[in-house]
């Protein structure tokens, strides 16, 4: 079929939509980093100048799924939260609960959880000020909505410090997803010396022992009690 110019906005955001969509599924079977400009405009049957007339880097479309698997994962958080965490625990207690629900609720994220490990180092390139700043913006409202699900759970806890606890919650997860999922090799080397084995960490496990950590040290600094 010969291309056609999106001619009305409704047609250009189809086409957006198509785009984005396309590299979505690309992402359930390879990383972030795998994915290349060329494959994308084959498989959306678009030549690769009409892909950049949409978004101007193979970054900035990745930048705009972390941004879109964000919003459904926080949507789909925020109930799960309230069914897990009973408000009438003690603090620590409320604390390890609200730990082990991020951590279940990350798990089958693997696009979210890649597209978080990949930002800063391949999702840092190749886009202009403008595109950065929306992405901080956007970044900046995600970890808001986080903030204020958590902190609604942890009243204990004021406004930045629940911000904060987040921040380093979202990092913790895009590090350690990069630390938890290898490469064929790697895992070879794994199996051939089992000395190796301590550097093998579980995505989860590793996942759930740092979120407790982080938020148990939050709640001290706050001078939370963690039992009453």
């Amino acid at each position: 079929m010969p291309f056609q110019r999106a001619r009305s906005e409704e047609q250009r955001e189809i086409r957006r939509r198509t785009i984005l969509d396309t590299a979505s599924t690309m992402l359930e079977s390879m990383p972030a980093a795998e994915v290349s400009l060329n494959e994308l405009s084959r498989r959306a049957c678009l030549a690769k100048s009409n892909v950049l007339r949409y978004f101007e880097s193979r970054e900035a479309i990745l930048l705009e799924l972390l941004d879109r698997a964000m919003k459904r994962w926080l949507a789909e958080l925020s109930g799960r939260l309230t069914d897990e965490i009973d408000p009438a625990a003690a603090p620590g207690e409320r604390g390890d609960r609200i730990a082990a629900t991020l951590t279940r609720s990350l798990v089958p994220e693997r696009m979210l959880c890649d597209l978080l490990s990949s930002q800063a180092g391949v999702l840092g390139q190749k886009i202009s000020v403008e595109v950065v700043a929306a992405y901080k913006r956007a970044m900046f409202d995600n970890n808001t909505t986080l903030a204020g699900l958590v902190g609604s759970h942890l009243p204990e806890l004021d406004a930045e410090a629940a911000w904060r606890l987040c921040a380093t919650a979202l990092i913790l997860t895009g590090a350690l997803w990069g630390h938890t999922h290898h490469s064929a090799s790697v895992l070879a080397a794994y199996q051939a010396d089992p000395s190796l084995a301590p550097m093998h960490m579980d995505f989860a496990e590793t996942l759930q022992d740092s979120l407790t950590t982080a938020i148990a040290g939050t709640l001290a600094r706050a001078g939370a009690s963690p039992t009453r």
